[in-house]
């Protein structure tokens, strides 16, 4: 028997892998308009990083994340999640001792061992950014609207913003407070998770899929936010709307994360069923100081790439895939075989996409090969024509042929 990829993993193959950098490379562009600059971080960290990060009541540390003890016995986890790494290296590294903001984003694999289903895998990957330093809601406002923007370069249709404000750890206590009275009288109709979790944080209950339809009444955080919290709320959305960012307000939206303060918010889309979330992210003005660095504020977002690829598939948008070969070469006979090799070693520098053939098959073949590849051009060498130091190029689409120097073929490619 032979071997399969793990479950809740996936091979991406040539034909498809091409859409992932498309996108990717739109990410990368975005980033570089907005001035974001890419961090990369190892797949693994201590454990005690994510538990104190992530927060130890969040279904991904209880429930969901891959630990292991490495050969020192030390407990490590393939990280579930891009945000505490990218802070633990910004501590580690000191980058809060440079004047500006830092501006830094990552794409990658992420783990959580959950059921797979419809973009949700084991293996998955994120796209995200983090700022670190400044509390301006105007920051808050950016990463959102970076997001947002993704989205909408993508194509992708139907995309809307949900925001909410978590308040501060003030906020937070006073809605404690109410929430827990709404809650007690149902504690023993909720499911195992929130029962567990009414006790340790009663605002993880609302997160929970399964007792969704119970927390209609539930008090709203909003009506729970003291002056400061409702400022910076206030100004986030005048921000949004002035970039004409398209959101709606959630006041039950609190995120699967424990590190969240002020601004919560999601990217929802149609066409992936249920779980219409492509993302999300928020402020965490204490994670910083959580980790062992200094008191620094910071806000981000992350965006599931296999999220993305649903949508696009299921609206049915089409996205820059496969780019043709500019040229392949045909050689006919063998000194003529000879020189092609070496010709294409120089297009290859030049920056032209070309191939030949490596199966010693007849013309014909050959032709065919260059067809499947969409090859704009093929470039037919003969031995009359490599006595004339001459090539013949065909343009595949109209067939018009003419004869060139050897040494002009690149300079009459580009």
């Amino acid at each position: 028997m032979g071997f399969q990829k793990p479950t809740g993993t996936q091979d991406l193959l040539p034909g498809v892998v091409e859409r992932w950098q498309f996108i990717e490379e739109k990410a990368r562009d975005l980033c570089r308009r907005f001035n974001y600059r890419e961090i990369r971080t190892p797949i693994f960290e201590q454990t005690s990083l994510f538990e104190r990060g992530v927060g130890e009541t969040t279904d991904i540390v209880e429930k969901e994340m891959y630990t292991f003890l490495d050969k020192g016995e030390r407990s490590m986890t393939l990280r579930p999640e891009g945000t505490a790494g990218v802070v633990r290296s910004y501590v580690e590294n000191k980058l809060y001792g440079e004047p500006d903001v830092s501006k830094l984003y990552y794409i990658g694999p992420m783990f959580r061992y959950e059921r797979p289903q419809a973009g949700r895998q084991r293996q998955f990957h994120q796209f995200g950014i983090e700022a670190i330093g400044a509390i301006d809601p105007a920051i808050d406002a950016e990463v959102i609207s970076l997001g947002y923007e993704l989205c909408k370069e993508l194509g992708l249709h139907g995309v809307t913003v949900e925001v909410n404000s978590v308040g501060n750890p003030q906020s937070r206590a006073d809605y404690r407070e109410k929430l827990l009275a709404f809650l007690t009288p149902m504690k023993d109709s909720l499911c195992k998770d929130c029962q567990s979790r009414m006790e340790r944080n009663p605002m993880r209950v609302l997160d929970c899929k399964v007792d969704q339809d119970k927390f209609t009444g539930a008090p709203s955080i909003l009506d729970s936010l003291d002056e400061e919290s409702l400022t910076h709320f206030e100004q986030v959305k005048s921000y949004l709307t002035d970039m004409n960012v398209d959101y709606t307000i959630n006041h039950r939206l609190v995120r699967g994360l424990d590190y969240y303060t002020l601004t919560a918010f999601e990217y929802k889309a149609q066409g992936i069923g249920a779980i219409d979330t492509v993302g999300g992210g928020g402020r965490y003005n204490k994670l910083v100081a959580e980790v062992g660095g200094p008191d620094q504020p910071g806000v981000g977002l992350a965006i599931g790439l296999e999220r993305i690829h649903l949508i696009l598939e299921n609206q049915n948008i089409e996205v820059q895939g496969y780019r043709p070969l500019d040229v392949y070469l045909v050689g006919l006979g063998e000194a003529a075989d000879k020189e092609i090799t070496k010709q294409l070693f120089k297009l290859r520098k030049a920056g032209i996409s070309a191939e030949r053939d490596y199966l010693g098959r007849k013309m014909k073949a050959q032709l065919k090969s260059a067809d499947r590849m969409q090859a704009r051009y093929t470039a037919i060498l003969g031995d009359d024509e490599l006595a004339r130091g001459e090539i013949a190029v065909k343009l595949m689409e109209t067939g018009e042929q003419r004869t060139v120097k050897l040494e002009d073929l690149a300079a009459e490619l580009k």
